[in-house]
């Protein structure tokens, strides 16, 4: 089974570039089914429902959450409808939606599991650990289980990775906006990689206009975060090959494509 999972899509140019390159993609490298994280895809912060169905049209099977799952009140009054959309499993409070959820493909099960680091984050979350061991305790077992664990901090993603090495077949990290160059597949079987990277503007910070970012980190100027449209962008994801009869991962190969605009 060919999985892809594509990091953090930022705002208007991280939708486009998606929407422009996952075709060719797909067909590339023969993928069966696409992960996406979208909590940055409306303006940088949160998705709307539109955006959403934008990125579903666009060829993604499963838009999952992060910190900014809440930026976009509407999403409220349309998350338990959308059934291609996870948010934290380990939230602490009440909220609509779900954070683990079943997809078939080729008459196999795929689990794909969103999870909220703790390290470093403002939200309130259960323990990483507690929670997947809950997932993987009481929900029913699948042929497949990929985990987007969205955190801050490196090791937080690697602990979490060796804790359950043979008991997922992948835990790819996003949140940083940055690809890491650490993939690989842990002695048991779990691909893994802390950082998968974003999806946008490629000459900001992060997906922001780098003045705006400098002016407020250094120069004591309150500026907001603006997403740069029309900038060229950056395309990051990585290729997951995972053996459908043992849930093993055999192969994780990260894509960085580049695409100019000028």
């Amino acid at each position: 089974m060919k999985i892809l999972m594509i990091g953090d899509i930022v705002g208007k140019n991280g939708r486009q570039i998606v929407n422009k390159l996952l075709p060719g993609i797909i067909k590339k490298h023969g993928i069966d089914f696409v992960i996406a994280n979208g909590e940055n895809a409306t303006h940088g912060k949160g998705i709307i429902e539109n955006h959403y169905n934008y990125l579903i049209n666009a060829g993604v099977d499963v838009v999952t959450l992060g910190n900014h799952y809440n930026s976009k009140d509407e999403i409220v009054s349309y998350i338990n409808g959308a059934e291609q959309l996870i948010r934290p499993y380990n939230l602490k409070k009440d909220f609509p939606g779900v954070g683990t959820a079943l997809y078939y493909v080729n008459d196999y099960q795929i689990r794909v599991t969103n999870i909220l680091g703790k390290a470093f984050m403002r939200e309130e979350v259960i323990s990483p650990y507690d929670a997947i061991k809950e997932i993987i305790e009481k929900e029913e077992k699948a042929d497949i289980h990929i985990i987007d664990f969205h955190g801050e901090a490196t090791g937080e993603k690697q602990s979490i990775a060796w804790a359950f090495d043979g008991q997922v077949s992948a835990v790819i990290g996003t949140h940083t906006h940055v690809q890491t160059r650490d993939a690989r597949i842990l002695p048991q079987g779990t691909g893994f990689m802390c950082d998968v990277g974003m999806c946008g503007p490629l000459n900001g910070i992060l997906g922001s206009k780098k003045e705006n970012v400098i002016s407020t980190l250094w120069l004591g100027e309150s500026k907001p975060f603006i997403i740069e449209d029309h900038d060229d962008s950056l395309f990051n994801a990585v290729v997951l090959d995972i053996n459908e009869e043992n849930g093993k991962c055999e192969n994780i190969s990260p894509i960085y494509l580049i695409e100019n605009h000028k």
